[in-house]
């Protein structure tokens, strides 16, 4: 074995001699090609922006699905740029826009200037010089729900029919989408879904669809429909709705709460911009259940639509509606009277006289329970509020004593009763 191992290593350590041996005779000749061979490859076989463009670049089955959309996106150029006002294709004197009225005491008329033969050339090297891709930049009032997107965006009045015009109306973008439909003979095919909400902001609104192939004319169209399809609804005191109430469109449910003013539109942004159309400015809307758009906006809709008046609700029950709010310290105040009143004896035991119960329909919104601060069983918790209570709240502090013991008196008034100085002088 070890004689065979150190035949193999000689070998291998000079092979070209087992076929090359000077002293051998042999009638074969060797056959050696020296021709060079040139390594060939995609990588040095096109140029190198050929190279990056295929790595950049979208396919064309990738661009119909919507892939690389700043591929092929159009440069935005400002074709004002290097124009004067007042001169155009046809060079001319205008008075008052590209030269003052009077010069001296001579009265300036229009006339013509000899051409400038050079002016479309510099123009056009100057839209040339502006290649880089620049973003359309909107106000802050402009802007939509996220950047230049038009969800959340202004579009106008619809537009008008005939003599009546749409005076004091502004319409809002509240979803648009592209859909991809198959076709037989078309192959795939791209439109365009827009849903918009237009309103006066004194009662009157109304929502509308619209499909077409390019984007403005969807927003047109759903602009013109929702124009002529308005709702009229009642608001409360000039800011609110008239009671709370449950309304559901498909798998959305929508609680919708009374607010007093001041408080805002705390809801889904969707539902902000209906109440901005229709001229509410405060309520609370908990949304449960499915987020499809176009199930939220009908779904509040219906919620307006089926919401009654304070005396529509004392009809109804035949008894008084009375209202308890802060701002008047919870005092009773009558706002709607029947005309005929039901007595004690005619109402069932059964029948539900809460008030937000009976709106809502019995429905009960899922409110998580509040557990106390874990300092409130701490010992220095009690001396804290003994120390300051003294300093919370003077004026309703002195309205509950004068309503509880007839006169201002201490907190601790019944643990340890403080000594009538009038009556220990009599």
């Amino acid at each position: 074995m070890c004689s065979k191992i150190l035949t193999l290593s000689n070998v291998l350590s000079r092979p070209m001699q087992l076929f090359f041996k000077p002293n051998v005779t042999s009638n074969l000749k060797p056959n050696i090609n020296v021709t060079s061979v040139a390594c060939v490859s995609f990588f040095n076989k096109l140029p190198a922006e050929k190279l990056w463009k295929s790595v950049t670049s979208v396919s064309n089955a990738g661009a119909k699905k919507g892939r690389g959309k700043g591929a092929g996106r159009i440069r935005i150029r400002d074709l004002n740029r290097g124009q004067v006002i007042g001169t155009g294709k046809v060079n001319m004197l205008w008075p008052g826009l590209s030269a003052p009225v009077i010069r001296g005491r001579e009265l300036l008329k229009q006339q013509k200037l000899p051409d400038d033969p050079e002016r479309m050339e510099k123009l056009i090297k100057i839209r040339d010089s502006m290649t880089k891709f620049r973003r359309l930049k909107l106000s802050s009032i402009e802007r939509g729900w996220s950047g230049s997107r038009m969800p959340g965006r202004s579009i106008g009045p619809p537009d008008p029919i005939g003599e009546d015009e749409f005076i004091g109306f502004d319409t809002k973008v509240l979803q648009l989408r592209s859909l991809l439909i198959m076709k037989g003979n078309l192959g795939r095919t791209r439109n365009y879904q827009a849903m918009v909400v237009t309103g006066n902001g004194q009662g009157l609104a109304g929502f509308g669809l619209g499909k077409a192939k390019e984007a403005p004319a969807a927003l047109r169209k759903a602009k013109n429909r929702a124009g002529q399809k308005l709702m009229h609804f009642e608001i409360y005191n000039g800011h609110t709705i008239f009671h709370d109430f449950f309304t559901a469109f498909g798998k959305t449910k929508i609680f919708v709460q009374k607010k007093n003013e001041g408080y805002g539109l705390k809801c889904h942004r969707a539902i902000r911009e209906i109440c901005q159309a229709i001229g509410i400015k405060d309520i609370r809307a908990k949304l449960e259940g499915s987020n499809n758009l176009q199930h939220i906006v009908k779904a509040f809709f219906i919620g307006l639509l089926q919401q009654r008046t304070h005396k529509q609700l004392a009809e109804e029950k035949k008894l008084h509606l009375v209202e308890y709010r802060a701002e008047n310290e919870y005092y009773p105040k009558v706002v709607a009277s029947p005309t005929e009143v039901r007595t004690k004896d005619q109402i069932p035991r059964d029948e539900t006289l809460h008030f937000v119960q009976y709106v809502m329909n019995d429905k009960v919104i899922l409110r998580k329970k509040k557990f106390p601060p874990f300092y409130e069983k701490m010992p220095h918790y009690k001396i804290y509020l003994k120390k300051y209570e003294k300093y919370r709240n003077h004026e309703k502090i002195r309205q509950m004593l004068k309503v509880e013991y007839g006169d201002v008196k201490s907190f601790l008034n019944e643990r340890f009763p403080e000594e009538n100085v009038e009556q220990s002088e009599s």
